[in-house]
């Protein structure tokens, strides 16, 4: 009788984890992030990444930082999300701009840039690009810097993961497959530094990029979305966060089935 009494402590007692296994765990965690975080080039553990080549495009892939960003590159980076994003941000657009101007300098912000080493044809980019007024200040002898991605190493829902703050490319590298490749990268730095999920937030009126990342790139709408936090709040809010999972520990927190969801 004792020894069933015993067990059934144990059992509570695994249950519930104890204010250390939190504390640990956290740390844990915490380490995670920092050792991801300090890692100075992304792309050296996958050689493959470094150029982008397809008809009509030659790209080089290289790391950046937040708080090394140059003056052209910021210039750029601020001129590309204003064509990109005014249209999907709408009436939202000016209070953004301004968050994420903010976020684009942080410290802890990290960046693949893509540069277009098309010799052929670069007269013809520069030309876009100036109409565009994104690339013009960022011409150098690697190439104009046409695209970027900034991400992130944080702690979502007490799971490690890598944050996907933006993906931008100009309209005339649009289209051919540059997107899924940066993507298939995140992804694979994602696991390479033992994080949970890729997450990211996505405007609603931005349709491409919802069937981008649901469709082509299988990624799905979070549980700590919105929509699916609460049906009617979800209404209201202008996005969604999507997300893909790496772990079972992380697919049930981040995936949980809508039919458990709405069940609680």
């Amino acid at each position: 009788m004792e020894s069933k009494g015993l067990s059934r402590n144990n059992r509570e007692n695994k249950a519930k984890p104890k204010r250390k296994e939190i504390i640990e765990k956290r740390k844990a965690m915490d380490a995670l992030i920092k050792v991801a975080s300090a890692e100075k080039d992304y792309l050296s553990a996958f050689p493959a990444f470094r150029h982008y080549q397809i008809s009509g495009l030659s790209a080089f892939l290289e790391s950046g930082r937040g708080d090394k960003l140059s003056s052209p590159v910021k210039q750029f980076i601020q001129n590309l999300l204003k064509a990109n994003m005014e249209g999907p941000y709408g009436s939202e657009w000016p209070a953004e701009e301004k968050v994420k101007r903010r976020e684009m300098v942080a410290p802890e912000a990290r960046y693949v840039f893509v540069r277009n080493t098309s010799n052929a044809s670069s007269g013809e980019f520069l030309t876009m690009s100036e109409r565009e007024k994104t690339s013009t200040s960022c011409v150098e002898e690697r190439g104009p810097i046409v695209g970027f991605v900034h991400f992130r190493f944080v702690i979502e829902e007490e799971l490690p993961v890598l944050y996907v703050y933006e993906l931008q490319l100009e309209p005339h590298v649009q289209g051919k497959g540059l997107g899924k490749f940066l993507m298939q990268l995140i992804e694979l730095i994602a696991c390479k530094n033992h994080m949970g999920a890729v997450v990211l937030t996505v405007q609603k009126a931005n349709s491409a990029a919802m069937n981008f990342y649901l469709c082509k790139m299988r990624y799905v709408t979070s549980t700590i979305s919105p929509s699916r936090v609460d049906p009617l709040i979800g209404i209201e809010k202008s996005y969604e966060i999507l997300c893909k999972t790496f772990s079972n520990e992380a697919k049930a927190i981040l995936e949980e089935p809508l039919e458990l969801v709405h069940s609680v």
